[in-house]
């Protein structure tokens, strides 16, 4: 597989088969992205992968903090926040692909909430990754972040795998860090899903698409 399909290939899916990875692909697929390119090669990431035991035991935290009402304590501001323009109605366009996927109306709020539980839930994925860096980091290194992500799954698509990346994981960090072995000096960016995708479910059916090439680039010269 080229660079070029597995960009084409790439994308977010939300229901996996109960198949774990084997840990020695998992390692491989960190270790190359090693070489992902950072500013001034400073390496701002750090990854805990979970698996097993220690997957479920963050999943039951998380949920159990979401159930007991408490509130999202992101170290780092959610990037989806404050919306406007055309960036507000992709967002919203998207949320609608995946509930129509599902068969849930707008005025479902239950069902809303339900799919929206199933972040913390990783989606049913196997393996889930949690992405931090120092504190005191700021947004050029927040970009070093983005780079090395997508070389993660990048690869991972390479090796027939699926990944979901997921701002979510990064809301409830307090167990996460009682739990992994997070630096007290980091917060969480994100986290990722990943795993073997169950193709045929219908969450994992939608499009969302992308902008046509002249409203994002302009060519001079």
């Amino acid at each position: 597989m080229n660079v070029s399909d597995a960009i084409k290939q790439r994308r977010s899916v939300r229901a996996y088969k109960d198949k774990a990875v084997d840990s020695a692909l998992i390692e491989k697929i960190f270790l190359q992205a090693q070489d992902s390119p950072s500013n001034c090669n400073t390496q701002p990431w750090h990854v805990v992968v979970v698996s097993g035991e220690a997957r479920n035991g963050i999943e039951k935290a998380m949920v159990s903090e979401i159930m007991a009402g408490k509130p999202p304590t992101p170290h780092f501001k959610p990037g989806d926040q404050d919306l406007k323009d055309q960036y507000r109605k992709r967002q919203i366009a998207c949320a609608i692909s995946l509930y129509d996927s599902m068969d849930i109306k707008y005025e479902e709020k239950q069902k809303r909430q339900e799919l929206m539980l199933r972040n913390w839930q990783f989606f049913g994925a196997p393996h889930a990754a949690f992405f931090s860096m120092p504190k005191t980091m700021k947004e050029i290194n927040a970009v070093d972040m983005g780079i090395y992500l997508q070389t993660i799954m990048l690869l991972m698509t390479e090796n027939g795998l699926s990944s979901c990346p997921q701002g979510a994981l990064a809301m409830y960090p307090a167990s996460v860090h009682e739990l992994a072995n997070i630096p007290e000096e980091n917060a969480i960016m994100f986290g990722l899903s990943f795993g073997y995708a169950e193709s045929n479910e219908s969450i994992n059916q939608f499009e969302v698409g992308r902008e046509d090439l002249p409203n994002a680039v302009e060519f001079y010269g």
